[in-house]
């Protein structure tokens, strides 16, 4: 038997290295300086790569169930890896849609099936925890682009752009290959010892799922439509912030470019810290009323947002909005299996993360075009504070739902032990 720790561990490896993508805004402007590229096109590698990212997800889902997160996480490195060495082609050939290929289109399936491998692997070692197992995993995605952001800026200034993406990508490789050995899921029914001796002496009762469904039959109800659309706007509007952090910091509050690039890495941080602290938060408060809280603070932050002239206070709030942003990813997953059951919680993870390829696509270009219509990021920022008011009133329609369907599923089980 594996130790739980450990598999999270290597979780964790898998998710810093992907987790990279978020250090994107590093990239933004010195690929324009220096090759000549219009900022529209060095956004769309970005919007390639989390489009790729959401649709091999949906696809991959079943693979990863059939084939164990050994294989899966095995094909997520080599096409990670491998889209990096590409990308280090395209850049090195001045080649825009080579670097298209490798950083947004292999990278990207990559990151897709990368992501959804170790958590629908770890829900199952975490009965007991399902937030906290969750919220690890996600949370070194989170943290990648902290790692990942100053060292791509160093190398980038002291070699070369493609000499970024050729060293990154081997280390990419080897970290996520030695982390895919170690993953493994427990035996069916499997517990902890301690929680397995607390439900046999009766001190514990096993929280049931409100259903036990397939990934065909959750994304004809209508909860799973409710979570489309929940992370769909969460992610456009994160995404929209984090594809633009460096630019945004450095026109707003007068960073300049070391500056911005330190605030990209601070706000992979926080977006690290919300998905263990938030997901860890959900075992306690419930997964709706976290979603509920992440859209309330948000509407706030987004309004609050382009009217600040302090830099402090600039990045407490932009690292608030991250901490919500990563905390709506880390939960994702715990609420699936509280929702539809573990049955094909990767298949379904990687179903409501469609949600994800579309939000690529639309919070960055509409971020961008907004920005070049107006000239500031003010009025993006203000749309994605609506849309948030949106968000709100689907999670609360959602809270309503999960309570009347425990109330409904308590009264089931009264009936079955009369």
């Amino acid at each position: 038997m594996k130790n739980r720790w450990l598999i999270a561990a290597s979780a964790v490896g898998v998710h810093a290295s992907i987790g990279s993508v978020y250090a994107y805004s590093v990239f933004k402007n010195p690929l324009e300086t220096t090759y000549g590229w219009s900022s529209s096109s060095v956004i769309t590698m970005f919007s390639i790569a989390i489009f790729c990212l959401g649709l091999s997800a949906a696809v991959m889902g079943h693979f990863v169930e059939k084939h164990g997160p050994r294989r899966a996480g095995t094909v997520a490195a080599i096409l990670f890896g491998g889209g990096f060495l590409i990308a280090g082609i395209g850049t090195s050939i001045e080649n825009l849609y080579v670097l298209w290929l490798g950083y947004g289109v292999l990278g990207g399936i990559g990151l897709g099936i990368g992501y959804i491998t170790p958590v629908s692997t770890l829900v199952k070692w975490f009965p007991d925890r399902r937030g906290l197992a969750t919220g690890l995993a996600i949370m070194g995605f989170g943290f990648g682009a902290m790692i990942a952001s100053p060292i791509f800026n160093y190398i980038m200034e002291t070699i070369s752009i493609p000499a970024t993406f050729f060293i990154m990508g081997s280390v990419y490789l080897v970290v996520m290959l030695a982390s895919a050995s170690y993953l493994e899921r427990p035996p069916e029914g499997w517990m902890p010892d301690t929680m397995k001796a607390a439900v046999e002496s009766g001190a514990q009762e096993v929280k049931q799922d409100l259903t036990q469904m397939t990934a065909n039959e959750a994304v004809k109800t209508a909860p799973f439509w409710g979570l489309w659309i929940m992370m769909f706007i969460n992610i456009s509007c994160g995404i929209g912030v984090i594809s633009a952090a460096s630019p945004l910091a450095q026109e707003s509050v007068g960073m300049n470019a070391a500056s911005a690039a330190l605030v990209v890495g601070l706000m992979s941080l926080f977006n690290g810290l919300g998905r263990i602290g938030w997901a860890s938060f959900s075992d306690v408060i419930g997964r709706g009323t976290t979603y509920m809280a992440f859209f309330a603070i948000q509407i706030v932050a987004f309004i609050w947002l382009p009217s600040i002239k302090s830099a402090l206070l600039f990045q407490v709030v932009l690292f608030t909005i991250l901490t919500c942003y990563g905390g709506g990813f880390a939960t994702l997953p715990a609420f699936i299996g509280d929702l539809f059951g573990t049955k094909q919680l990767g298949a379904i993870h990687g179903y409501v993360l469609t949600a994800w390829a579309a939000a690529g696509l639309a919070g960055p270009q509409i971020n961008n075009f907004l920005r070049e219509a107006t000239g500031s990021y003010e009025t993006p920022l203000y749309i994605f504070s609506g849309a948030f008011v949106l968000a709100l009133v689907v999670s609360m329609v959602m809270q309503a739902y999960i309570k009347q369907a425990r109330a409904k599923l308590a009264i089931q089980t009264q009936q079955a032990h009369a």
